[in-house]
This record gives structure tokens, C-alpha cells and sequence, in this order.
């Protein structure tokens, strides 16, 4: 059992004053030191410094508990004490530039976190000084800011891969229907008219979607999909060929979608929140063969040139003369050539920051790519599924693909609404929820009486992905729908980077959470090379799912082959990923680098405050500041000043934002992103 007084000491070849400056940030702690979640400044009114400190697991429990720093002399000593707990520990610094002895010592330490009750003192000892060696790399530029699950070991993977697929209950001793799925799989490969072939062949009158207007079982899918393949052959559509897909989450949509990919046709998938001016310039440059566009988009493609062919994927026509995929299905024209390559989907990128480029998304290998995600989320077959996130979009997109893998039963609403997803999970028993973080924060303004309405016993995983999802959002989550929530963080271009899995959540809100299998994740600096842990850097990222390069655009920069995200963050002494934001979102005021994410997080936890952004805008004096934009809760009572009063007693006085701006709403794109470009440059909405 750990005692009440343990004394630790260490020796470095650092000097004092650097050593002393890392000691004194608390945002080393939560990066160095293994079982803590966050440790936050606070400045009260009377001027205490406060460390706000949360520690724990999610076997053991979290706690978040308040230390008062006090500095003895500078460079010499401080300490951290709880007067609730009656804990302390005092840190005290002996040496010069070249070499420094650390003398801590931690007392109670046991009250601190309940684990450490049945611990040994030299357990406690050995926690410290690892934490004190990850703070000694940062000073010394130590590269370890890589993490790797399997991804350069085989042997390792495909035991990892048998392992995901067998917790699935995706095996089953049928050889005759593991046979004619194999044969499914075979013939049109990994991805969406494979996964409708195997689900049809292995059970073919099982409802494989529902959509606000029909339902179809996959063996219905996966006839009605050969069918229009054979009909776009019939109208001059070939392989290697692309068309453009407009359109809503439906039926009709998947149903082209799989089509094309049977006949060896590209699918672009047109982003319903465009202009038709920037769509008009999308089909030009991807230059597309034809357009299966819903009949209430049709103004979309108002510009198109009348020469390219035009389809309606849903049962609204704007012209009784148009045909539709229906029409075309009916032809039962299901003989084509089956190409030697499936067709390819292309997801256009967000385009927060600039005009959206067409990425052309690799088709999956085998049962590694399912099972990468299955290895941190336990997925299990014959799910149901409540995809609301846009099919559009990377993420509704690789939420379909998954399902298709699982044989899931996937549930499809045209547009998000918080109510109608509650009612849709309790009358269909939905399993797993697919969202956008907007979707997240909207689910949890439903009122709690309201949302006690509905039976959501059946909800065990909700997979949120697209943006950061705020830590206060996390947590407000965990405690209202319990342990359900997913974060994945990823792109078009990497697919998937980590996962956060409740049990990360809790420890620590703000986290991307770890890498499935297969996948590799560094921090790089500017020469490419690994940074320390806890260090910012570039997040580089590697797996078999890096998509096959843009349709008219220069990839990524690349090192080691891993492709840089475009995203600054870093790796923590659990391995866990944290993401800073957008490379091009950091600010340098005043001398001093400064992300918006840290402003945004600590302003969510403001009870006043429903939506922020914080962006870079110009400043004479310091070359740059912090702007920000928020949006208020109904009758609260809110201020400019009691903004920035706020950040300036929990960050740096260059957090602080100069300039607070109030909204009714933030401007976001068709997936829920928040489009800060329009924040900035409000002229730039009229392209869009």
C-alpha cells in the first residue's frame, strides 16, 4: 500500500530554466504523465492560480479535483496543494545550464486517485519518473511521436484482422452460403455491389435499406443495381467512364451508386450544399458522361450544358418526359460486361478552406479494411443502422460500405432532425447511429422530458466523425445517452486516422483516441522527422485505405508513406492522438503560436453559449488575432467583455479574442462543417 510521503528524485542534463518553464505549463501534464485526462489554469477572481486536474479511468472512475499552485522563488520551487483532498506535492529545482536534480515530493497521493490505493510506493515512484523522462525528451527533441497498430507487421495484422472479423459473428459454419458470398466477393470485389451480391447471397429476402418511402432486401439490391448497369450500358455509359450523382439519402441513390460500380463506371458524388455554378464547374473538370440528379435538386444543374444526359434517382421528375432510374431498371436490360475494374466512387473534399477537389476513394482490401475499424469499434453483424450523415460525404459513405461488409439493415432519413432521429431509433431499434458532430450537439438540445419519450435501449454505438467534437459536447453526451459515443477522426484522403472509444472519451474529452489496426500515425516537424511526444506537429498518416490521389489536383506531401493531414496536433504518454486544428488555422500573435481550438473548447463549457468559432483575422499591431463568433442561448445574458474575461483567466492573454462577434447562427456546409472561410470573408458565401 502506497504511503502517505514519497519522495522522488532525478537527475537531468537539461538546464533549470527550461525544465523549470515546461513544469510550470499544465498542459504538460496531460501529455506526459500516463492516467491524467487534462489539467487546466484557472485564474479566480482573487487572483489564486488554480490547476484544475482530471485523473482516472473509466474501470476506476474519473475525478477532476482543484490544485493551488504556489511559487516559492522563481526557477526554485512550487507548489501544488488540495485543500479538499489534503493532498500536495512540492517540486524544488537544483542546478544550472547544463544539469538539473529534481526533488518532488508527493504526499496523500492515494487520495488523488483511488488506484493508487492498492499500489507499492515504488510503483508511484516509477509513474513520476517516466512522466519526468517524456518531459526531458521534449526539452532534448527526442523524435517519438509515432504510433503503429500492425501496420508494418503482417503477421500481426491478420491475426488482428481474424480477431475483429470473428467478434462479429460475421463467420458462420454455412459453407455453402460462405461459398456463394466468396463467389459474390470475387466477381465484384470489396466494396458496395460486392457487399449487396454476399448479403443476397447469404440471405436474400433480409431488408438491407429503409428509406422515408420504401424498404429493399439485398437479394431486391442487388437485382434492381445489375439491371440499371445493364441499362446504363444500353444508353452508351462504358467503363472507365464517370457520371455525376445529385442526390439525397435514398434507395435510389445506393442503387445508382452500385450500379455504376458493377458496370466499371466512376461515380462523383455531388455535394447537394453547392452551387450550380461550382457544380457546373465540378462536371466540366471531372468531365462527366451524365447526371443522376433528385427531381428537387434539378435547379442544381440548371447551368449543365443540354448535351449531357440527365437521370432522376427519385420518383419526382421535373419532367414527365425525363427518365428515371426506375424507367431505366424497368428496360430489364441486365447484360454488360463485367470490367476488369469496378467502378470508383470520387468524394468531393470539404472545402472549408478553398474550392473542393475530387478524391477518388480506393476500393477496400479485403476483410482488413472492416475489420480496422472493428478492431476499436465492436460492431456486430445484422446491426441496424440510422445513417442521417449525408452518403455525399466521406463519412455517411464509409458508414453504407461498413454496413454492407455486416449485413446491417440500414435506415436512411432525407436531412437531420433531432426528434425524428429519436423516434427512428426506437421504432426501428436502431443499433448504430452514423453522425456529423452537429448532429451530436442537436440530439442533446432535445429536451430531457421529450427525449424520455422514446425507447433507445437499443443504442449502443454512436459513430461521430467530420469535425472535432468539443470535450463539454463529450461529455454531456456520455452522461445523457451513457457510453455510446465513438469519435473517429480521419479524411478523404487517409480514411481513418484514430478512434475514440468511450473509455478514451472519458479520460479525456478532447482526444482523437488511437489507432485501429493497420494504421500508422506520427507527428512530423517542418524536416519531416518525428517530433516528442506531447510536441505539435504535423499529423501524418498511413493505412491500405490512403486514397488514389485527386481527380485535377497535387496530392499531399508524403514522408515515409504516410500522407500529411493537413491537421497540427499531438501524441500523448497513452499513445492517444489530440488534434490542434488546421495547419492554416494556427495564428502567430505577437510572436506566439496560437490555435482557435483551445478558445473554442474553453468557451463551450459556458452554459450561455450554444455554438462558437474562433478564427485568425489580421492585426497591425501584433500581425495577427483571435476573433470570435458566438451564438447564445436563448434569453442569456452574455457580454463581449465577459468573454474575454473568461479566456483570459483559463489561457494565455494571446488567446484572448480582440473581437466578439454574436450570431443567430454559424454558417455551415451540407455536412454540419463550419464554414469559417464565410466567417472571415463573408463574400466568399456568394461562390458557394
Amino acid at each position: 500500500m502506497v504511503n502517505d510521503v514519497i519522495d522522488v528524485s532525478a537527475d537531468f542534463t537539461i538546464a533549470r530554466q527550461a525544465l523549470w518553464d515546461v513544469l510550470l505549463d499544465p498542459q504538460s501534464y496531460p501529455r506526459m504523465f500516463t492516467g491524467i485526462g487534462s489539467c487546466e489554469r484557472v485564474e479566480r477572481p482573487d487572483g489564486a492560480v488554480v490547476w484544475q486536474v482530471r485523473v482516472g479511468s473509466a474501470a476506476a472512475g474519473i475525478q477532476t479535483h482543484e490544485f493551488v499552485l504556489s511559487i516559492g522563488r522563481w526557477y526554485e520551487s512550487f507548489e501544488l496543494r488540495s485543500p479538499v483532498l489534503g493532498s500536495f506535492v512540492s517540486v524544488r529545482l537544483r542546478g544550472d545550464v547544463e544539469r538539473t536534480r529534481l526533488d518532488i515530493t508527493l504526499f496523500a497521493a492515494a487520495n488523488v486517485h483511488p488506484a493508487l490505493a492498492n499500489r507499492s510506493n515504488s510503483a508511484v515512484t516509477d509513474w513520476v519518473k517516466a512522466g519526468l523522462r517524456r518531459t526531458s525528451d521534449v526539452i532534448a527533441g527526442t523524435r517519438s511521436s509515432v504510433v503503429i497498430n500492425a501496420e508494418r507487421s503482417p503477421l500481426r495484422r491478420n491475426a488482428g484482422v481474424a480477431r475483429s472479423i470473428a467478434a462479429t459473428g460475421l463467420m458462420r459454419p454455412d459453407p455453402v452460403s460462405m461459398v456463394k458470398q466468396l463467389r459474390s466477393l470475387s466477381k465484384w470485389g470489396f466494396n458496395l455491389a460486392g457487399g449487396y451480391a454476399a448479403g443476397a447471397a447469404h440471405e436474400p429476402d433480409r431488408v438491407a435499406i429503409i428509406d422515408p418511402t420504401r424498404q429493399r432486401s439485398f437479394a431486391e439490391v442487388d437485382a434492381r443495381s445489375s439491371a440499371l448497369a445493364g441499362a446504363m450500358y444500353a444508353v452508351g455509359l462504358r467503363a472507365g467512364d464517370a457520371i455525376g450523382l445529385l442526390a439525397r439519402n435514398h434507395a435510389g441513390m445506393v442503387e445508382t451508386m452500385v450500379a455504376a460500380g458493377k458496370l466499371g463506371v466512376d461515380v462523383a458524388l455531388l455535394n447537394a450544399g453547392l452551387s450550380g455554378r461550382r457544380i457546373e464547374e465540378i462536371v466540366q473538370r471531372h468531365r462527366l458522361s451524365a447526371v443522376f440528379v433528385d427531381g428537387e435538386l434539378e435547379t442544381l444543374i440548371r447551368y449543365l450544358h443540354s448535351e449531357i444526359p440527365r437521370f432522376t434517382t427519385d420518383q419526382c421528375p421535373p419532367d414527365p418526359e425525363r427518365t428515371t432510374v426506375d424507367g431505366l431498371i424497368a428496360l430489364g436490360q441486365d447484360d454488360f460486361p463485367v470490367p476488369a475494374h469496378p467502378g470508383r466512387l470520387i468524394v468531393l473534399t470539404s472545402g472549408t478552406s478553398g474550392s473542393p477537389k475530387g478524391a477518388r476513394r480506393p476500393h477496400a482490401k479485403g476483410f482488413g479494411t472492416i475489420a480496422a475499424l472493428l478492431s476499436r469499434i465492436p460492431l456486430r453483424v445484422e446491426d441496424v443502422m440510422l445513417i442521417p450523415a449525408p452518403l455525399f460525404h466521406t463519412w455517411g459513405l464509409a458508414g453504407l460500405q461498413l454496413s454492407t461488409a455486416l449485413r446491417a439493415t440500414v435506415v436512411l432519413t432525407d436531412g437531420f432532425d433531432a426528434l425524428d432521429c429519436l423516434r427512428a431509433i426506437a421504432e426501428h431499434k436502431i443499433s448504430t447511429l452514423i453522425v456529423v458532430p452537429t448532429m451530436v450537439e442537436r440530439l442533446l438540445d432535445v429536451p430531457a422530458d421529450m427525449r424520455a419519450g422514446f425507447d433507445l435501449s437499443s443504442l449502443r454505438h454512436v459513430i461521430s466523425c467530420g469535425a472535432p467534437l468539443a470535450g463539454a459536447t463529450v461529455l454531456r453526451f456520455l452522461d445523457t445517452f451513457g457510453d455510446v459515443l465513438y469519435n473517429v477522426y480521419g479524411s478523404t484522403e487517409v480514411s481513418w486516422a484514430s478512434v475514440a472509444t468511450p473509455d478514451d472519451l472519458r479520460v479525456s474529452p478532447t482526444t482523437a483516441g488511437r489507432p485501429p489496426l493497420g494504421t500508422r500515425v506520427a507527428v512530423l516537424g517542418p524536416d519531416l522527422r518525428p517530433v516528442p511526444v506531447g510536441s505539435t506537429g504535423h499529423i501524418f498518416v498511413a493505412n491500405h485505405m490512403l486514397f488514389d490521389g485527386y481527380v485535377n489536383a497535387a496530392p499531399p506531401e508524403e514522408a515515409d508513406g504516410m500522407l500529411d493531414t493537413g491537421d497540427l496536433g499531438y501524441l500523448d504518454a497513452s499513445g492517444r492522438l489530440f488534434v490542434a486544428g488546421r495547419d492554416d488555422e494556427m495564428i502567430i500573435s505577437g510572436g506566439e503560436n496560437v490555435f482557435p481550438r483551445p478558445v473554442e473548447e474553453a468557451l463551450a463549457h459556458l452554459p450561455q453559449i450554444t455554438e462558437v468559432a474562433v478564427v485568425g483575422v489580421p492585426d497591425r499591431e501584433f500581425g495577427q488575432r483571435l476573433a470570435a463568433f458566438v451564438v447564445k442561448r436563448e434569453g442569456a445574458g452574455l457580454d463581449s467583455d465577459m468573454v474575454r474575461t473568461y479566456i483570459r483567466n483559463r489561457l494565455s492573454r494571446f488567446s484572448v479574442p480582440r473581437d466578439v462577434t454574436f450570431l443567430s447562427a454559424l454558417p455551415r456546409g451540407e455536412t454540419g462543417k463550419i464554414l469559417k472561410r464565410v466567417l472571415v470573408r463573408p463574400e466568399s458565401a456568394l461562390s458557394e
